[in-house]
């Protein structure tokens, strides 16, 4: 394994990278001095939130790379002129100069409606952004977190899903760009780990939710609280007893960034293992806005 990059400014941090050269054991010391942590993605809704946890220490340089296909530079208005903060507009399908230390690969239209109005622009994102950040991780001797997504299981048979379950997927539905992407730069992640010793972690998230997310982004949550909001009546697709769990965004967030300091490779599924039916959601909801009914036709979600 290659010794994680150390951007210059401490004698001691650059010594003990030096030294991780020779005596791996020696890699910790070098994590604790100053990081340069690139967020691809940073933007978005779970790449902002990881922005602010990352620059609550004090150590970190936090570098967000994102074109703004669905993120919006608002979501980092509080950080834009910080001197340990840059925010670059850049598309991950194009190669990136840059030195750091950890990559956290965030960068993909991840919801439905934006990947349905741009499948190739998704699947692109997903195949030719992972290559450029693995390429860039093999330069600079990075450690990379690819964030996938539950969604490599397809339409699973087994409930819940273990990592070790390989899915049951469809390679040619509408959907396929997102799913089918990610289940290529999982393998991209692998290949490079065999091949050229980068260090990688991989994190299947499941549903999320929480402030900045996209109220128009087709997801069920997000459904339901547009419908509230406007005092439609929510609705839900029939039976209504299909489950989903639901993970907040500072969780989701924590468990990123464990991941990426611990020693697990993965996949490691990051979620919420509580589960709800459809209805239950929808009463959820409801119960904050009291002129709203579960009523009405059946939509998918």
């Amino acid at each position: 394994m290659h010794p994680a990059h150390v951007a210059a400014g401490s004698g001691i941090g650059v010594m003990a990278c030096v030294l991780g050269l020779v005596f791996p054991n020696l890699r910790l010391a070098c994590r604790e001095s100053n990081m340069r942590i690139l967020v691809t993605g940073g933007a978005g809704f779970i790449g902002s939130h990881l922005v602010d946890k990352l620059m609550e220490n004090e150590k970190n340089e936090v570098i967000v790379a994102d074109n703004y296909f669905t993120g919006s530079k608002d979501n980092l208005r509080k950080w834009i002129g910080h001197p340990r903060f840059e925010l670059i507009r850049h598309d991950v399908t194009e190669p990136l100069l840059i030195e750091v230390d950890q990559i956290y690969h965030l960068a993909c239209p991840a919801s439905p409606i934006f990947y349905k109005y741009n499948p190739v622009k998704t699947i692109k994102t997903n195949v030719i952004g992972t290559l450029n950040m693995l390429g860039l991780a093999k330069r600079v001797g990075a450690r990379i977190l690819l964030t996938s997504t539950s969604e490599v299981y397809g339409d699973p048979l087994v409930h819940p899903q273990p990592e070790s379950y390989w899915g049951n997927v469809n390679p040619i539905g509408v959907r396929s760009c997102y799913d089918e992407g990610k289940r290529v730069a999982e393998t991209l992640m692998f290949d490079y780990h065999r091949q050229h010793g980068i260090e990688i972690r991989i994190a299947r998230i499941f549903n999320t939710y929480g402030p900045r997310m996209n109220i128009d982004d087709g997801r069920v949550v997000s459904n339901f609280i547009a419908q509230a909001l406007r005092g439609e009546p929510l609705t839900v697709q029939k039976p209504g007893t299909q489950t989903r769990s639901f993970c907040y965004v500072s969780d989701m967030v924590d468990g990123l960034i464990r991941l990426m300091e611990g020693e697990n490779t993965g996949p490691i599924n990051i979620g919420n293992p509580g589960e709800f039916t459809m209805l239950e959601l929808a009463e959820t909801v409801k119960e904050g806005y009291t002129a709203c009914e579960v009523d009405g036709p059946p939509i998918n979600s």
